[in-house]
């Protein structure tokens, strides 16, 4: 049984959790950080020193933190090959992406574009600071735009770790009120993975609780 800390609005814990969806994987979570608390308590000091969610516990083994750290441990442990493969150069074909995703993606995305729109007050937000970032963001997802043209999935032709550390930005990319680039073959691809249960249970989850008005 996996046991995990970590608030379902949290994109990293929806990067988590939508990974255990695909695996099938029993688990138990539990609601922590934002309006929730308890990272400054001892209790979670001793999970994670660094007092951020995600953690995973999986049954009486040592506490693990960092998403992409987690999912590897995951998919390593319980995944098939196709999804993080053994080959090392298969595997690193994999790891570039996620890297590549979760360093020009989600943090060209999660502070820059959607802090600024969602979780700042109205009368505070700057547009034109909100246009550059959605301008500098859609030249990497260009990138994305191309690759998915040649393969169905953003590491090749099968879902792989990295559409994980990918797409679980895409839903909030998509839901929110900006102006986007036209990416066909990245909005094909998002709705591809809007037909996966794991994906609509875990990833397309209501952000309202962190809005700011």
């Amino acid at each position: 049984m996996l046991t995990i800390w970590g608030r379902k609005t949290s994109s990293n814990v929806q990067a988590l959790m939508w990974c255990v969806g695909e695996l099938n994987l029993p688990h138990i979570r539990h609601d922590a950080g934002h309006r929730y608390g308890g990272l400054d308590t001892p209790e979670f000091g001793r999970l994670n020193p660094n007092r951020t969610i995600p953690v995973l516990q999986d049954g009486t083994n040592p506490p693990i933190w960092e998403t992409g750290a987690i999912l590897r441990y995951l998919a390593a442990r319980y995944g098939k090959d196709s999804f993080w493969p053994a080959e090392p150069l298969r595997r690193a074909r994999v790891d570039q992406w996620a890297e590549w995703a979760k360093l020009n993606v989600a943090q060209a995305f999660t502070t820059p574009v959607f802090w600024r729109v969602v979780r700042t007050a109205r009368e505070e937000r700057d547009p034109d600071a909100i246009k550059r970032a959605v301008r500098e963001l859609g030249v990497k997802l260009a990138l994305a735009d191309t690759q998915l043209s040649r393969h169905t999935h953003i590491a090749g032709d099968a879902f792989t770790l990295a559409d994980i550390q990918l797409g679980h930005i895409l839903y909030r990319y998509y839901d929110i009120d900006i102006d986007r680039a036209p990416l066909p073959h990245l909005q094909l691809y998002y709705h591809r993975l809007g037909a996966r249960p794991a994906f609509r249970q875990h990833v397309m989850v209501s952000y309202e609780e962190l809005r700011v008005t």
